[in-house]
C-alpha cells in the first residue's frame, strides 16, 4: 500500500505528537483492560502500571528490531488463563512475573535458534496460503468484541443508544479518512473517538436530566475517583508497578522449587502458542510496509524484542505484551509507518501513565465508542489477510481445501485441551484456536502436496 510516512521518515514533531496520541488511543483501551481483568482475579494490578510497561516494552522491541519494525506492543490476552491459574494456586505477584519471563524466554530461545539457522524455514511452513488466512482469522477473530462492545457497551444489556454511538465512531472515522483533509486523513481515530465521546456524554447528559438508565452510557465513576478526595495525587501519581508489589507481599506467597516448575508448566506453553501470532503479525505488518520484517530486521530480533519486552512490561505492570493488532491497523488505515511515532507514543504512555487526569479520561471512554473504531481497526487486519489471498491459486482445490480449514477451524473456535484445573475449572492447557487452525493448514498443505509445503501460488494464472 501506498505509504505517506515511511519507517525511517521523521515527521514534523507537532505531527509526529499528534500521531503518537492517535496510537496511543487505540492501543489504550484493552492495554488499561488487561489489569482490570487480573483485578478481578485476586491481585491488585495497576492500569497505569499496564500502560507505562507497555510504553517500556515497545522501546525494547524497538531498540532489538533497530527501529524498523512500526508495531507498539500492549497487554496480552492471551494469558488471562494463566494470570487465573497462577493467582488461585496463590503464587502471587512474583508468580506472575516469574511466569512471564519463561514465556519471553521461549521467544528468546526461538530468536536465539533462528539466529543460528536463518529463517528460510518461515517461508516454506507459512507460505500465502497460510499466512493469508490466518491473518484474516486474527481480524475476525477479534471482531465479536467490536461488535459486543457496540451493542452493549460492554455489559450484558442489548442497547441502540449504544450502537447508534459506535456506528458513529465507526462513520466518523471512514469520513475523517476518506473524505477529510490531507491532515485529518492522518488523524482518523482521534476525530471519530472524539466525536462518539461527545456523542455519547451528549446522551448521557440527557439520560441524567430524565432520569433514564438507558441513556447514561458513559460512566463519570472514573472522574468521581480521581477527584471525589482531592489531592496531589489527583493530579500526578506514580504507578504501582507490579515489581513493588512483589517486594511489599514477600513472604506473604511463598515459591519453592516446585511452585516455579509449576509456574512454567503454566507459562511456557502460551509462549509456545504465542508464536504463531507473532509470526502472523509481522508478516502483515510487512505487507502494509512492503518490506520483509522477518529478513530486516529479521525474525530472531523481532522475537527476542518481544520476548525481552514482554519481560520488562510485566515487571513494572504485570502484564505480558505482544505485538497489538491495534497498532498495525492504525498503520494501515492512516499509511503512517514511522517508528518516531511508535516510539513517541512509547513515551508518551509511560510519561502520561504519572497523569492522574490521563488515565481517568481514557477510563471513561465508553466500550461502544471504542468497539467502534475497533470495527476499522479490526477490519483492516482481516482485509490486510485477505489481500495476501489474492496471490494465492484459489481455482486449485488444494489451496481451497488448505484456506477452507483454516478458516473455519478458527471462526469456529476448535481448540485443543490437555488436562483439567481444578483451580479454574478449566483446562490444563490449552492449544487456541488460532494455533490449532494453522497446525490443521499446515497438515493440510503436506497432506494434499503429498509431504511437501506448497506456496499455492505457483499455478495462479
Amino acid at each position: 500500500m501506498k505509504l505517506i510516512y515511511d519507517v525511517a521518515d521523521k515527521p514534523k514533531f507537532s505531527k509526529t505528537l499528534v500521531f503518537a496520541f492517535q496510537q496511543m488511543i487505540a492501543i489504550m483501551a484493552a492495554t488499561l483492560l488487561v489489569p482490570m481483568l487480573i483485578t478481578s482475579f485476586g491481585l491488585n494490578a495497576d492500569p497505569a502500571a499496564a500502560l507505562f510497561g507497555a510504553g517500556i516494552g515497545t522501546i525494547v522491541y524497538l531498540a532489538f528490531t533497530k527501529r524498523k519494525s512500526p508495531v507498539f506492543l500492549g497487554s496480552s490476552f492471551t494469558f488471562l488463563g494463566a494470570y487465573s491459574a497462577s493467582i488461585g494456586q496463590n503464587y502471587g505477584y512474583w508468580g506472575m512475573i516469574i511466569g512471564v519471563t519463561f514465556a519471553g524466554l521461549v521467544y528468546v530461545v526461538i530468536g536465539l535458534i533462528v539466529k543460528a539457522a536463518g529463517t528460510s524455514w518461515v517461508n516454506k511452513l507459512m507460505p500465502a496460503v497460510i499466512i493469508g488466512p490466518i491473518v484474516t482469522l486474527i481480524g475476525l477473530s477479534l471482531s465479536s468484541t467490536a461488535t459486543g462492545w457496540v451493542s452493549s457497551n460492554g455489559g450484558d444489556t442489548y442497547s441502540w443508544v449504544s450502537i447508534i454511538i459506535g456506528l458513529f465512531t465507526f462513520f466518523m472515522i471512514v469520513l475523517a479518512s476518506v473524505k477529510g483533509s490531507k491532515n485529518i486523513q492522518l488523524i482518523p481515530f482521534i476525530v471519530g473517538i472524539a466525536a462518539g465521546y461527545v456523542l455519547a456524554l451528549v446522551f448521557t447528559v440527557i439520560g441524567i436530566l430524565v432520569k433514564n438508565p438507558a441513556l447514561q452510557v458513559l460512566s463519570f465513576q472514573p472522574f468521581i475517583d480521581t477527584f471525589g478526595n482531592f489531592t496531589f495525587a489527583s493530579i500526578i501519581d506514580y504507578p504501582k508497578f507490579f515489581f513493588l508489589k512483589a517486594i511489599q507481599t514477600n513472604g506473604q506467597y511463598p515459591l519453592d522449587a516446585a511452585a516455579i516448575g509449576n509456574i512454567a508448566m503454566i507459562y511456557v506453553p502460551i509462549g509456545v502458542v504465542e508464536l504463531a501470532q507473532h509470526i502472523a503479525d509481522h508478516k502483515n505488518l510487512s505487507n502494509i510496509i512492503e518490506k520483509d520484517l522477518i529478513k530486516e530486521p529479521g525474525l530472531d530480533n523481532t522475537l527476542l524484542g518481544d520476548g525481552v519486552g514482554s519481560i520488562v512490561g510485566a515487571f513494572f505492570g504485570g502484564c505480558a505484551n505482544t505485538t497489538y493488532g491495534e497498532s498495525i491497523g492504525c498503520v494501515a488505515i492512516t499509511g503512517n509507518a514511522s517508528t518516531i511515532s511508535i516510539l513517541t507514543a512509547s513515551f508518551g504512555c509511560m510519561i502520561l501513565s504519572f497523569f492522574t487526569p490521563f488515565v481517568a479520561l481514557i477510563n471513561s471512554i465508553p466500550k461502544c465508542v471504542m468497539g467502534g473504531a475497533c470495527i476499522a481497526l479490526y477490519g483492516f487486519i482481516a482485509v490486510s489477510g485477505l489481500q495476501m489471498i489474492q496471490k494465492v491459486n484459489l481455482g486449485d482445490n488444494k489451496n481451497l481445501f488448505i484456506v477452507s480449514a483454516i478458516l473455519v477451524c478458527g471462526i469456529g473456535g476448535l481448540c485443543f485441551n490437555f488436562g483439567f484445573n481444578p483451580i479454574t475449572n478449566g483446562p490444563l492447557l490449552q492449544i487456541t484456536s488460532l494455533a490449532v487452525a494453522l497446525i490443521v493448514g499446515v497438515a493440510t498443505n503436506l497432506l494434499v502436496n503429498n509431504g511437501k509445503l506448497s506456496d499455492g501460488e505457483s499455478e495462479k494464472k
